[in-house]
C-alpha cells in the first residue's frame, strides 16, 4: 500500500480541485466491491458512526470520513438522513475541521435533541508543532435549514486530572430531566476508563467522576462508550483496546463488546456481569445506539477495524456500516436482530425444502452477490452442516455448525483477497441452544451472520472474484433436512 505523509494525511477536502475529486469518486464508483445496501464512503474511508438520532421526522445518520483516501487522516463527519433506514440520502460533510480546537480532526461523537433543537457533541482534536495532542469536546446547533454552528468554545476544555488526552467519543443521553455525557478516556496509568459528567443547561458541565466497574486491569483504553437501559437492564458498552485474546474470545485487534446489570448514575457504580462481545465476526467496532421512530433501541456499528489495510483500499475507498440492528434483552440476554425494514429491499423470493448430506451440493438455482438467505434447521441428525456462501472453483466463504459442542465457525480462509495484518481467518461462536436457523446478509464484500433469531452475530467483510456466487451445503456424517428461503435486495439507491 502506498505510505501517506503527514501532510497529505491532513490536507482540507476544501483545498483540493475539483479534477482531482472527480478521478477520486470515478475510481471508488468503478470499484467491484462496493456495496449495495450499505452506507459506504463516497471517496476515501469511512471509520465511526456517529450522531444517531431520531429528530423531526426524520433518522440522521453520520460517520467519520477522511475523504482524500482510504488511511486515517483530517476527519470530517459525513452526514445522511433517512425515513426508513433502509433507503438513505447524502447531505454530505456536516461536521468540518475548521476552528483551531478541531484544526486535527473532528472526532467522534453523538446527537441530541435539546429545546426542540437539534444538537451534536463531538471531540475535537488538535495538534501543536510538536505534534501534541489536545482533545477537548464541543457542542455545534442544527438549525432548520440543517446549517451546523458551533458553539463558540469548548464546553469541556480538557479532560479532569489524572487522564490523558485520550479523552474522546462523548455520548449524551438525558435522565429524569438532566443532561449526562460519557466520555472514553485513559487515566494516567495507561487504564481505559469512562468518564460521566452532568448538565442542566448544555452549556455549562459538571465532572461527577468516573463509572466504577469490576474491569479494572482491562486494556488501556475504552473507547466509543455508550449507555441506556433496555427492559429493566443498564447496559454500558464500550470498544477496549490492548486486551490478549483468551481462546475464541478477544481475536481481532480491538473489541467491542458490554457489561449489563444495575448503574447508580448518582453514585457512579455499575453492579454487572461478564464483558460480552457483541459480534463474533472479523470486522465489527464502534457500535452506537439510539431510540427509533417506534421506541426500539437500533444499533449501528462501523463494519471494520483500526490499524488494518483492506483490499479495496486500493480502489481508494475503505469501510462501510453494518446494517441497522434492533436490540432486545429476553430472558436476561442481549439480542440483535435486523431491522425489519429492510424487507423493503426484497425481491425475486425462492424457497426450497431438503435433505443435506456428505455430498456437497449445489443450492440451484440459487446464486448472488446481494442476498438475503434464511435457513431453517427441520432436523439435523448430522456431526457437523456446511454452509459454503459466494462460491466458485476457486473462492468460498464457510460456515460450520458442530451440533454437539454447538459452535458454529466462519471461516474466511478461502474467501479471497484478506485484509493486512491478518487476525486469523476462524472466528468461532458458541450458542446456547442447537442451531435452528441462519438468517444472512450477504453484499458485495461483507456477509453479517444472524443466529437463532439473534442469539449470536458475525460480521466479515469478504473480497471474493465476483463470479464467485454459488451456495452449497453438505454435513460431515448423517443429514440435516433444511428449508431455504432467499431473496435477492435491492441497492438502496
Amino acid at each position: 500500500m502506498t505510505e501517506w505523509t503527514r501532510e497529505q494525511r491532513y490536507q482540507r477536502i476544501e483545498d483540493v480541485d475539483q479534477q482531482t475529486i472527480d478521478a477520486l469518486t470515478e475510481q471508488v464508483d468503478a470499484s467491484k466491491y462496493r456495496q449495495r445496501y450499505h452506507i459506504q464512503p463516497t471517496t476515501g474511508l469511512l471509520n465511526d458512526p456517529n450522531g444517531l438520532i431520531y429528530f423531526d421526522g426524520k433518522y440522521y445518520v453520520s460517520h467519520q470520513w477522511f475523504p482524500l483516501g482510504p488511511v486515517h487522516g483530517l476527519k470530517y463527519w459525513y452526514t445522511y438522513t433517512s425515513d426508513d433506514l433502509v433507503h438513505f440520502e447524502p447531505i454530505g460533510p456536516t461536521l468540518k475541521p475548521d476552528t483551531k480546537d478541531d484544526s486535527h480532526g473532528v472526532y467522534s461523537g453523538s446527537a441530541f435533541e435539546y429545546n426542540q433543537h437539534l444538537y451534536y457533541m463531538y471531540t475535537a482534536n488538535h495538534r501543536d508543532k510538536d505534534w501534541a495532542r489536545s482533545s477537548s469536546q464541543h457542542i455545534a446547533k442544527v438549525d432548520a435549514d440543517g446549517k451546523v454552528e458551533k458553539f463558540p468554545k469548548a464546553v469541556i476544555a480538557e479532560p479532569p486530572a489524572g487522564y490523558t488526552q485520550h479523552f474522546r467519543d462523548p455520548k449524551v443521553f438525558t435522565k429524569d430531566g438532566v443532561y449526562y455525557a460519557i466520555i472514553a478516556a485513559q487515566n494516567d496509568l495507561e487504564q481505559g476508563r469512562v468518564l460521566q459528567y452532568r448538565s442542566n443547561d448544555i452549556v455549562n458541565w459538571e465532572f461527577q467522576g468516573e463509572i466504577e466497574t469490576k474491569l479494572d486491569e482491562f486494556g488501556y483504553m475504552w473507547e466509543c462508550p455508550d449507555y441506556f437501559n433496555l427492559n429493566g437492564y443498564d447496559i454500558l458498552m464500550f470498544c477496549p483496546q490492548g486486551l490478549a485474546s483468551k481462546g475464541e474470545h478477544f481475536k481481532n485487534i480491538y473489541q467491542s463488546g458490554y457489561i449489563m446489570g444495575q448503574y447508580d448514575i448518582d453514585n457512579l457504580t455499575m453492579n454487572h456481569g461478564d464483558f460480552h462481545e457483541l459480534d463474533h465476526g472479523f470486522d465489527f467496532y464502534a457500535p452506537q445506539t439510539f431510540i427509533d421512530e417506534q421506541g426500539r433501541r437500533i444499533l449501528i456499528g462501523w463494519m471494520g477495524l483500526p490499524d488494518t489495510n483492506y483490499p479495496s483500499d486500493e480502489d481508494g475507498w475503505a469501510h462501510c456500516l453494518t446494517i441497522p440492528r434492533v436490540l432486545t434483552i429476553e430472558e436476561g440476554k442481549l439480542k440483535q436482530r435486523p431491522i425489519p425494514a429492510l424487507e423493503s429491499l426484497r425481491t425475486n423470493e425462492e424457497t426450497a425444502l431438503g435433505y443435506a448430506n456428505k455430498f456437497p451440493r449445489q443450492l440451484h438455482p440459487y446464486e448472488g452477490t446481494q442476498y438475503e438467505l434464511i435457513i431453517d434447521i427441520l432436523e439435523n441428525d448430522a456431526t457437523a452442516i456446511y454452509f459454503e456462501l459466494r462460491t466458485s472453483k476457486q473462492h468460498s466463504t464457510l460456515i460450520t455448525y458442530d451440533t454437539k459442542s454447538r459452535t458454529l465457525t466462519l471461516d474466511r480462509s478461502e474467501s479471497g483477497l484478506l485484509p493486512d495484518p491478518v487476525e486469523g481467518t476462524t472466528r468461532t461462536t458458541t450458542l446456547s441452544q442447537d442451531l435452528t436457523q441462519l438468517r444472512i446478509y450477504v453484499d458485495t464484500s461483507s456477509v453479517e451472520i444472524f443466529c437463532n433469531n439473534g442469539e449470536s452475530v458475525l460480521t466479515s467483510r469478504i473480497f471474493t472474484d465476483e463470479n464467485a456466487t454459488g451456495i452449497k451445503t453438505s454435513t460431515e456424517s448423517g443429514q440435516a433436512y433444511l428449508r431455504f428461503t432467499k431473496y435477492d435486495l435491492k441497492d438502496d439507491k
